[in-house]
């Protein structure tokens, strides 16, 4: 066993804070890389050490592998925590962080590369009995021989990028008419997304649910499954509203979906937190979709149900250490709901937003959480997600938190970016969600535009938006009369700045 004493995060806003947070409970030094565009970012000011990794765009920061891990051996970092995104499924830097002599707080390389292809997934599943759609179990590109297996199947089916995710290299075929034309453009779309054109056909699942079971692994051997979650709230095939436990699953149900999960881990020998992904069909009948070798977005709705802390059994499990838990000890308790704060425009299509936030106020109260990077005068910026926070509600039943949920979206004062709180409170508020009665069309069948409630009183938002503007000037007239702190970083990327606690 290796004790971690200082933790460097791959990544950056408010996955990097939540990480730190739990390091620093832990009594772990934690150090940030940023880029030029996060040079103020709260992230880089929460860590113990932050160093300047390059500039604005992914592809020179937060993806540059090699600088990442030497920035890790510089600083004596222990261990790399990826997060999620970025490189957190990429196993090359998997094993280049081990080979460093570094822990890599996530799975072997081995099971990232299996996972990483929803073929070898659904091959590796297979062997473990677990459900699958009807289709393809190789990839394929002789469209006369894909049309043929399409017909056997049975139209609607789905064309997919073996390597992809998030909607992308992905094709619904109707009939065998349009059939080569949304072959030709998903393996178009896949090669210049992934570098990878290989694409997969299965049946197509007219009215699919999301369901996603959360799991950690040990290197001892032990893996238990920390329930479900309900992903069916959708925009292009992203998750925005997410829920724990599922509103339609009965016991039995859950213990069948939860044993598929854990068998789906055991087919890659996995070990680390993971979640496997299924689509379930209105017959109730739930099918392996993918697995996910990183922590998620989501995670916090099953810490809040289960009081489990998966960041901290992420460091203990790449400590050595095995789960301090089994699988008769986990208990289901309450209900989670987690809205995906956005800036994007609801009203356009969802349409990424970016600007100044010229008033940010959380929500507060018991049994809300709010996951962030942001607060009040900072800018949005153009090169990353535009997520500016998750916003979470438990309580103990579904109902009471989807009042609460309700409560605190109204709560929420953002102002200076569109933004889907107004999307998130339509959710709470319809039938189709209040019942349970939803599947991942929800968007297409049921969303309104000319029913959002409006974000906010524009009198009241032009006030916010012109006191920030002086506070704002304040601020830079302060700065420029201050002497320049810390140096210029300039082109030096490997430049400490370290801050007390």
């Amino acid at each position: 066993m290796k004790k971690i004493n200082k933790l460097l995060i791959a990544n950056r806003g408010e996955i990097a804070l939540r990480i730190m947070r739990t390091a620093r409970e832990m009594g772990i030094q934690t150090v940030a890389i940023y880029s030029e565009a996060d040079r103020k970012a709260l992230h880089v000011r929460f860590a113990d050490e932050a160093y300047f990794i390059g500039p604005p765009p992914s592809s020179q920061s937060y993806l540059q592998q090699d600088k990442i891990v030497e920035v890790a051996k510089q600083c004596g970092a222990d261990a790399i925590h990826p997060g999620y995104g970025f490189l957190s499924e990429n196993a090359v830097f998997s094993q280049k962080v081990r080979d460093a002599g570094i822990l890599f707080i996530g799975p072997s390389a081995k099971s990232i590369e299996i996972m990483g292809s929803k073929l070898a997934a659904k091959q590796a599943a297979m062997k473990f009995g677990i459900p699958m759609v009807p289709g393809t179990e190789e990839a394929i590109s002789d469209i006369p021989k894909a049309k043929q297996l399409a017909a056997k199947i049975g139209y609607p089916i789905l064309i997919k990028a073996s390597a992809g995710g998030g909607g992308k290299g992905m094709r619904i075929v109707e009939n065998e008419a349009e059939f080569e034309e949304q072959m030709n453009r998903a393996i178009s779309e896949a090669q210049s997304s992934f570098g990878d054109g290989s694409v997969f056909i299965e049946k197509y699942v007219t009215s699919p649910r999301h369901i996603e079971v959360q799991i950690m692994g040990d290197e001892h051997g032990n893996i238990v499954h920390l329930f479900e979650r309900e992903c069916s709230i959708q925009r292009r095939h992203q998750k925005v509203v997410e829920e724990a436990p599922s509103s339609i699953l009965s016991p039995e149900m859950r213990k069948e979906i939860g044993e598929a999960a854990v068998n789906a881990a055991r087919s890659c020998d996995y070990f680390n937190a993971g979640t496997v992904e299924f689509i379930m069909d209105d017959q109730m009948k739930f099918y392996f979709l993918e697995m996910n070798t990183r922590l998620q977005v989501e995670h916090p709705v099953t810490e809040m149900i289960t009081g489990i802390d998966l960041v901290r059994e992420q460091i203990r499990v790449a400590e050595g250490h095995t789960l301090h838990f089994k699988q008769e000890d986990l208990i289901l308790r309450g209900h989670a709901i987690e809205l995906r704060v956005y800036a994007e425009d609801p009203a356009n299509n969802f349409l990424p937003d970016i600007g100044k936030l010229h008033r940010y106020v959380r929500p507060q109260g018991n049994g809300i959480r709010v996951d962030d990077g942001f607060e009040q005068g900072m800018d949005i910026p153009i090169y990353y997600d535009p997520m500016i926070a998750k916003l979470v509600a438990f309580a103990e039943t579904r109902e009471a938190a989807i009042e609460k949920m309700i409560r605190a979206i109204d709560e929420y004062q953002i102002v200076g970016v569109e933004n889907t709180l107004a999307f998130g409170r339509y959710v709470m508020l319809h039938e189709a969600f209040r019942s349970g009665n939803f599947d991942t069309h929800f968007v297409n069948r049921h969303y309104k535009v000319e029913q959002l409630k409006p974000a906010g009183n524009e009198e009241e938002e032009k006030v916010a938006m012109l006191m920030a503007g002086i506070i704002d000037q304040k601020h830079r007239k302060a700065s420029e009369d201050q002497p320049a702190a810390n140096g210029n970083h300039g082109n030096q990327w490997l430049r400490r700045r370290t801050y007390g606690r």
